[in-house]
Formats: structure tokens, C-alpha cells, sequence
């Protein structure tokens, strides 16, 4: 007897045609549109991202002085070589092999490659796992165990069976694929390149950072030679006095108190200037470190400071949230936290896990990779967690808490780099200040040095009153050298507090 097939309908007349119905077909057809849908139209559970708010003001409390006048919105600090607004080839040379050889930038490259590769570890989550693990077994069983076999009329027979030892060849391959309905390990992925994108905004703000402190430590160097320089010509200019007290005491017109007073007087300026070669050696050691060399490999010429800081753009303070490497990466931490509390939300919803499971399997190597030796098997898994006594719950308010201590951190950053720029500005417009004030002070304390001295010549005043003047007027003029240094320093802490003309636009894309 012939049975018809499972998947074929016959019209009850003889005479019909035979007229085949795909049940099976169609069913299997609809299961698989739905799985895509599922897969493909997954929703995304958690909240949106949206930036902070942060407290910005209208405008600089700070009024620069002219030649800071506050920008258009479209000004910025030179983008990269910002140092090179000082026109100084030696400071260039330096700074620009902070990139290469600071150890301190290296690490942050490290640290930012180490979250790139986590991006490229999330999004594998997005595909299908495929393993395989190729067996060959020899094995024998045991021909004392007993074996029962069927026997007639439903009887069966006790007997050992001596079994031969069988060679098993096995060739598994399984897939399985975790379903991202509810985009959790999307989530995952976005988070990963958030915090890649902090990562790589961290390795913008260190490497801000160490240029504007060696240029700091530049200009603080240079401000000492400015210091030695002064003091050598003051050393000349005290021995021509020691000297001149000399030969007014073989004249009998001195006293021999003033021949010690001009030579304390020039022994306590030669102290002061060896002392400034203490300060000088530590910066010049420091600025070795920051571009990765020994100290007793980097030797900087002397050179005294004679031009006031460039004019730099301010712009608005809005920008700034644009522009600053420290703000972009406390925002992309934000922003990676809001998708853990998606994740952590995800976790209360059933998870789909596809398994396939097939190969080839066969007692007999010239079997092995024939058709009639494959075995597959698949199926689907849903699971859900019943019953956990809150545990989902408290990582979700848990996520939401990380989540408000990012954004408080986000806020003060913001907070922390408008006073930055507020205190540099206002250094820079009081310094301006102070440093047209010193210089009128330095032109009075030189007159007043050479009436002492006139006087001293003409026997009208004592050598006490030169002393006095020569005192005053050291300590205006190191004052002005020193006024320029800090004038040049607050100048380049501005730089860094602006951002050093980097913008969110230079942030890596996944």
C-alpha cells in the first residue's frame, strides 16, 4: 500500500486533479519572518541621551584689557601648535616632542587603545558565536557488563557481549546568537564608544597639559635668566662702587664702615645670583622629563624674556563647553552611564538565545565527511528571571545613582574651567597693570640711585643713602623681570584653560 505524503492533499473525486498543499512550508516561512522581525525590530529600553545642563554665564566677569578684547564666536586659539603664537623656535622644538616621547602621553595612547579594543569586544556581541571542537576517540567497552536483548514474545535474554574497540571521528560545529531585542548589547556598544570617546578626549586634555606646563616652566626658566642677567650687571655695578669707596677711603674722605657696607653689598647680590642657578637647573630638569629625556641630556642656552604675551582669543563661554578636552570627556562618561541604566533596565525583560548544533560524526575515517555522517540539532531558548528579591531593581537605582555622580562631575568640571579662565584673565589684565606701575617704579629708583651717588660723591651724603637707593632699585627692576614671566605664564595657562584651540569636532568616530 502506498501512503501519501504528509504534505499532499487529494480532492476526494478520482478524477481531480492532485493539488499540493505546503503547510509545513508556510508555517516555517512565518516563524522565520517573525524571528527576523524580533531580531531587526528590537526596541531599545532605557532613556535617551540628552547633555546636561550646565550653569554657563552670558559673559566673562573679566573685562580683558585692549589687546585681550574678547572674540567673535568663530575665534579660537591656532588649532595643534598653539605655542607657536610666541614665536619662539626653541620652545617649538620642545614642545613638540612632548607627542612623541612623553611617557605620561604614552600612557593615555595606551589607555585610549584599550578602549578602542573594548569597542571592538562589545560590537562582536552583535554576531553570532562559531566554535568547533574535532574529536578523535578510541575506545573499548567493558565485555563483562551485561547486555539485554530482545528475545520472542516480548522475552528478554541476559547475556555479555564481547564488544571490539571503535574509533569515533567527530567534527562539531555550534552557533549560538544571543537576540538584542531589547537593545542591551547595543547599549553596550554605544556605552564602549562613549567611553572610548572619553578616553580619547583624556589623551587630549594630558597632552594640553604637559605643553602648557613645559611652556610654563619655559618662560619661568627664561624669567630666571632674566633674574641672573640683572644680577650680573649688578654685580659689575656694585664692584665699580666697592672701588670707587675704596679709593674715597685712601682719600680720607670715606670711612672704612663704607668700604664694608659696598662690600656686603656685593657679596650678598653674588649669593643672590648663584641662588638663581638652584631654580634654574630644577626647571631645566623638568622640562628634560616632559619630553622624555635624562636631565643630563637636555641643556637650554640662557636667554633673557624682552616681548609681552600675544594677544589670544577669549571667544564665548558657551563655546567652551565645545572646546575644553575635560569637559568632552566628563560628557561622554555621561553619556556611557545613561546606557547602563538601559542595560540595567533590559535585564527585566526574557532574553532569546538561538543555538544550532551540527557536524559530522562517523565509526570510519572514509566515512567521515560523507553526507549520511551528519548530525545537526536547533532550538531556541527564552529565559527570564521569576523571583530575585529585588536584586534587578537595586542595580537599576544603582546605575541611575552613577548616573547623577557623572553629571555632578560634568558640572563641575564646567564650573572648574570657567574659573580657570576668569582667574587668568583677570592675572593677565592686573599683571598689565602692575607691570606699567613696576616699570615707573624702576625709572624712579634708578634716578634716585644716581642722586645718592652724586651726593656721595660730593661729600653731601653718606654711603648709607647709596646702599639704600642700590637696594630699592635691585628689587624694582627683579620685580619688572618677574612681572613679564608671570604675564607670559598666565598667558599660557589661558591657552589651556581655552582648550589650547581643540574642539569636540576632533573626537573619534566609531
Amino acid at each position: 500500500m502506498r501512503h501519501r505524503p504528509h504534505n499532499t492533499q487529494f480532492a476526494s473525486d478520482p478524477g481531480c486533479r492532485r493539488i499540493a498543499k505546503p503547510s509545513r512550508t508556510r508555517s516555517t516561512t512565518r516563524a522565520a519572518t517573525a524571528l527576523l522581525l524580533i531580531l531587526t525590530c528590537g526596541c531599545m529600553v532605557g532613556p535617551k541621551h540628552t547633555r546636561p545642563s550646565a550653569p554657563v554665564p552670558p559673559a566673562y566677569k573679566e573685562t580683558p584689557p585692549d589687546s585681550w578684547k574678547q572674540a567673535q564666536p568663530n575665534a579660537a586659539v591656532p588649532r595643534g601648535k598653539w605655542w607657536e603664537i610666541y614665536n619662539d623656535p626653541q620652545l617649538n622644538a620642545l614642545e613638540e616632542q612632548v607627542n612623541i616621547s612623553n611617557q605620561n602621553v604614552l600612557l593615555a595612547e595606551a589607555q585610549y587603545r584599550e578602549a578602542r579594543d573594548q569597542v571592538r569586544i562589545a560590537r562582536s556581541a552583535l554576531f553570532p558565536l562559531v566554535s568547533t571542537a574535532p574529536s578523535l576517540t578510541y575506545s573499548r567497552n567493558s565485555s563483562t557488563v551485561a547486555t539485554q536483548l530482545a528475545g520472542v514474545n516480548g522475552q528478554t535474554t541476559t547475556v555479555s557481549v564481547a564488544v571490539p574497540p571503535r574509533t569515533e571521528y567527530t567534527l562539531p560545529v555550534d552557533v549560538s546568537y544571543q537576540a538584542d531585542i531589547w537593545g542591551n548589547i547595543r547599549r553596550s556598544v554605544i556605552a564602549a564608544k562613549q567611553t572610548a570617546q572619553s578616553s580619547d578626549a583624556d589623551l587630549e586634555n594630558a597632552r594640553l597639559s604637559f605643553q602648557a606646563q613645559l611652556a610654563q616652566f619655559y618662560f619661568e626658566l627664561h624669567g630666571l635668566d632674566g633674574d641672573a642677567a640683572l644680577l650680573e650687571k649688578t654685580v659689575v655695578s656694585y664692584q665699580q662702587y666697592l672701588q670707587l669707596t675704596n679709593d674715597r677711603f685712601d682719600a680720607g674722605v670715606a670711612s672704612g664702615g663704607d668700604v664694608a657696607l659696598a662690600q656686603t653689598q656685593l657679596d650678598t647680590t653674588r649669593a643672590q645670583l648663584i641662588d638663581v642657578g638652584v631654580s634654574r637647573a630644577q626647571f631645566e630638569h623638568a622640562i628634560a622629563i616632559l619630553i622624555g629625556k635624562p636631565p643630563a641630556e637636555l641643556t637650554i642656552p640662557p636667554s633673557v624674556l624682552t616681548t609681552v604675551p600675544p594677544p589670544v582669543p577669549v571667544g564665548i563661554p558657551s563655546a567652551l563647553l565645545e572646546r575644553r578636552p575635560d569637559i568632552a570627556s566628563s560628557e561622554r562618561l555621561v553619556a556611557a552611564a545613561n546606557q547602563q541604566i538601559g542595560i540595567a533596565q533590559s535585564a527585566f525583560f526574557p532574553s532569546l538565545i538561538l543555538t544550532a548544533t551540527g557536524g559530522l560524526e562517523s565509526t570510519n575515517s572514509s566515512q567521515w565527511f560523507t553526507w549520511p555522517s551528519r548530525f545537526w540539532s536547533l532550538g531556541p531558548e527564552l529565559a527570564e528571571t521569576v523571583f530575585d528579591a529585588g536584586k534587578r531593581k537595586a542595580q537599576v537605582d544603582l546605575q541611575k545613582s552613577a548616573y547623577n555622580a557623572t553629571v555632578a562631575t560634568y558640572r563641575q568640571t564646567v564650573l572648574a574651567a570657567f574659573q580657570q579662565i576668569e582667574d587668568q584673565m583677570a592675572a593677565l589684565r592686573i599683571l598689565e597693570l602692575e607691570a606699567q606701575a613696576q616699570d615707573a617704579a624702576v625709572r624712579s629708583a634708578e634716578q634716585s640711585l644716581e642722586i645718592a651717588t652724586a651726593q656721595y660723591k660730593a661729600g653731601t651724603a653718606d654711603y648709607l643713602a647709596v646702599i639704600t637707593t642700590q637696594s630699592i632699585a635691585l628689587s624694582d627692576q627683579r620685580t619688572a623681570v618677574d612681572i613679564l614671566a608671570r604675564r607670559l605664564t598666565a598667558s599660557v595657562l589661558l591657552i589651556e584653560a581655552l582648550g589650547g584651540g581643540w574642539d569636540t569636532s576632533q573626537l573619534p568616530k566609531f
